[in-house]
């Protein structure tokens, strides 16, 4: 499901942000950490990292990759640090998961709390009156003699705070063809006003949804990077 993602690549745009911004500690956090491929390579560039989330199943399998972290099972929504950290970051739009405005709210004022003065808080998000709900990216995979297409898309109603996201998967053997779908249900937000949440607690950049290149946001833009520094 996840083939094509650089995670490297992911982790070193966050590495150079908080060295620009942030104030270069090195405690960091992963929310919604999944199975620890971020934490990884953070650890690798000197990070004490740790990372938290829902799925003990995924952790098990975190605490294998990366056995010098610490993970623990919370609700990103609503977590305590067990130490301050000066990084946190939130990979994939898993930021969304926080499903409405009060719980995402939440999310950011736990994260505020966690940081130690100038930390930064880095994530990816989707404005709700950007998406076109015809729009699906897909790819291809290979594993263990089988031919994998996944696929996923944002959904937005058009009204309110509820957004979803729609996933498929295509499992193709030489025996038999096999097919699920899925659905996530996520909080919509404008750009706007994911800024006033986060405005009151932190000085608030945003960036163009481009790992290779840091660049200010353009007007139009509907995915985008926010590095919110604690105030």
């Amino acid at each position: 499901m996840c083939a094509d993602i650089n995670y490297q690549v992911q982790s070193d745009y966050v590495h150079r942000l908080h060295q620009l911004f942030g104030n270069k500690g090195t405690k960091h956090l992963d929310l919604a950490c999944g199975t620890g491929p971020h934490v990884r390579h953070f650890i690798d560039m000197g990070y004490q990292s740790c990372g938290l989330d829902i799925n003990q199943p995924m952790l098990d399998i975190a605490e294998l990759r990366c056995p010098e972290a610490d993970f623990v099972l919370q609700d990103m929504c609503d977590f305590v640090a067990r130490q301050p950290v000066d990084l946190i970051t939130c990979f994939l739009y898993s930021i969304h998961y926080s499903d409405g405005i009060e719980r995402l709210r939440s999310c950011i004022a736990s994260a505020h709390a966690a940081l130690n003065k100038g930390g930064l808080f880095c994530f990816n998000a989707v404005d709700k009156t950007k998406i076109s709900n015809s729009s699906v990216v897909s790819h291809t995979a290979y594993s263990d003699n089988s031919h994998f297409v996944f696929s996923s898309g944002w959904n937005y109603c058009g009204t309110g705070d509820k957004q979803s996201l729609k996933l498929s998967i295509e499992k193709n053997t030489v025996e038999k063809r096999q097919f699920w779908q899925d659905e996530h249900p996520m909080v919509a937000i404008r750009f706007n006003e994911l800024e006033s949440l986060l405005c009151p607690l932190f000085e608030v950049y945003t960036f163009e949804h481009d790992y290779e290149k840091i660049i200010p946001l353009s007007a139009n833009a509907g995915n985008a990077i926010f590095a919110c520094v604690k105030i």
